[in-house]
């Protein structure tokens, strides 16, 4: 086990006396590696609290660099960074917060060719990427190399977040639930607004990425109580106009082209 120094156990005090995580929950979190797909709007926030949590080590994959309209909602950059590479003036940012986490930039845009070479190295991964083709890219290889995947998407006002582990089996027996089951297929290009197009809330980007950092730590830890469930199995939806949260099970569907009856192969699943 990961040993913490005095200056750490300070630290982290609050996590250490906190029922559900404790001394042995934050050397889980010193010892892990969490690879965050997107800096952007959903990554600041994530980076952010994975840093301060005391994650060992966070991989940053992210491609872009800092422009004016991003600082509406990724608090994560100031203007003096404009221009700059987002992964590693994250790096920096976050060396300032907690130099006991070390954090990688990963300077490339994620894809079907080189997702599951990035992925290999890490525990878990949290998606906070803007587009369904990093999504299903991301999580196809989340399943094929055994990765539990926390992902999430916000549009305008509203957003979801899910965690998914189609690479183990449930409490039944059953497979859990891969993305293509929520998700089958993506949608028309050009059916859905982008941001630039539609606008976004920007404090809603913070709430969902504090809540991805929410479900990364209580994957870690292996769960704040024993009856926590988490989100695997679950999507749980945000509609701020309404400031309702609604939370809809979906399960595995066979017909899917991941892990479904006639896909080609699969891993081999361990029970979660």
């Amino acid at each position: 086990m990961t040993k913490l120094s005095s200056e750490e156990i300070e630290r982290y005090a609050r996590h250490i006396v906190l029922r559900g995580i404790g001394g042995p929950g934050q050397q889980k979190l010193k010892a892990a590696k969490v690879l965050v797909i997107g800096a952007g709007g959903l990554g600041s926030p994530l980076i952010q609290y994975l840093t301060a949590s005391g994650v060992g080590e966070i991989g940053v994959v992210d491609d872009d660099t800092v422009s004016l309209s991003n600082l509406q909602r990724q608090v994560l950059f100031g203007a003096d960074d404009v221009g700059k590479p987002k992964a590693h003036i994250a790096r920096s940012a976050m060396q300032a917060l907690n130099p006991h986490v070390q954090i990688t930039p990963i300077e490339q845009r994620i894809d079907e060719g080189n997702a599951r070479r990035i992925i290999a190295s890490y525990d878990l991964v949290a998606d906070g990427s803007d587009n369904f083709a990093t999504r299903y890219a991301v999580s196809d290889a989340c399943y094929h190399e055994g990765k539990t995947l926390v992902t999430a998407a916000v549009s305008v006002f509203d957003a979801s977040i899910t965690t998914l582990k189609p690479h183990r089996t449930g409490a039944d027996g059953s497979p859990n639930p891969t993305y293509r089951c929520l998700f089958p297929d993506a949608p028309p290009a050009g059916s859905i607004p982008t941001c630039a197009t539609a606008g976004i809330l920007g404090a809603l980007t913070g709430l969902v990425g504090s809540m991805m950092a929410i479900e990364v730590v209580r994957e870690i830890v292996g769960g704040f109580s024993g009856s926590d469930e988490g989100l695997v199995g679950k999507l749980l939806l945000i509609d701020t106009t309404a400031m309702r949260f609604e939370t809809i099970r979906y399960g595995w569907d066979e017909t899917n082209s991941l892990n479904g009856s006639a896909a080609a192969a699969s891993p081999r699943q361990a029970t979660a």
